[in-house]
């Protein structure tokens, strides 16, 4: 089962994808995963990417689509995979579209998880994240037992420049000018389900499940 995630940044669709990976025992193919290894790992590509991540800005396809399809040829993936966070483009779809074919394969189904974007902008304003060990935290949803500072490793949590409402505002313009029209294209391929994801986790993940089931 090859499923891809759709939906605006802050939108939930990582945390659905997790929960959709596990229960499925498929991997969470996140490509921002693999750009935030490649950024602490200092590699040339990571280092790129950061520029682009920085400012809100969507990483060029040259960068993303040879990373993805290396790690979706690997032998975790033969059962199938959630793609979180691509492919964020037509020609990025097309791409992978086209790659899946040459190998006999095809997206199942792609999840529009369907957020307005004031819930969006108020939702990630209030994340933090810890820079040393990656752990996420919410100051509403899930705070830290110590406001300010990691349950994990005790290292200060910090609002991430990508997570700033003026650069989520920058952010949002972009997937409504550039990741938006995936909707109409897998709506055309038949393989889109749209689910509210304003409502509770657990309820968006019980609307993903009846789908896929």
């Amino acid at each position: 089962m090859k499923i891809i995630m759709l939906g605006a940044p802050g939108a939930g669709k990582g945390t659905q994808a997790k929960m959709i990976a596990e229960k499925y025992g498929i991997p969470h193919v996140s490509t921002g995963d693999i750009f935030r290894a490649n950024i602490k790992n200092g590699t040339e590509l990571g280092m790129e990417a950061k520029k682009y991540m920085d400012q809100g800005l969507l990483v060029p396809d040259e960068l993303t689509v040879k990373i993805l399809l290396d790690r979706v040829a690997q032998e975790d993936c033969k059962n199938g995979y959630v793609l979180d966070g691509f492919p964020r483009t037509i020609p990025q779809a097309q791409v992978l579209d086209k790659a899946l074919a040459e190998l006999g394969e095809k997206i199942d189904y792609a999840i529009n998880v369907d957020v307005p974007d004031e819930n969006i902008i108020k939702r990630m304003s209030g994340r933090r994240a810890c820079l040393s060990c990656g752990a996420t935290y919410h100051i509403e949803h899930i705070p830290p037992r110590q406001e300010g500072v990691c349950d994990n490793c005790g290292q200060p949590l910090v609002l991430r420049d990508d997570d700033k409402p003026e650069t989520v505002q920058n952010r949002l313009k972009v997937y409504h000018d550039q990741t938006q029209p995936l909707i109409e294209f897998y709506t055309a391929k038949g393989v889109l389900r749209t689910v509210d994801g304003t409502a509770d986790m657990k309820d968006v993940f019980e609307a993903i499940v009846s789908i896929l089931n």
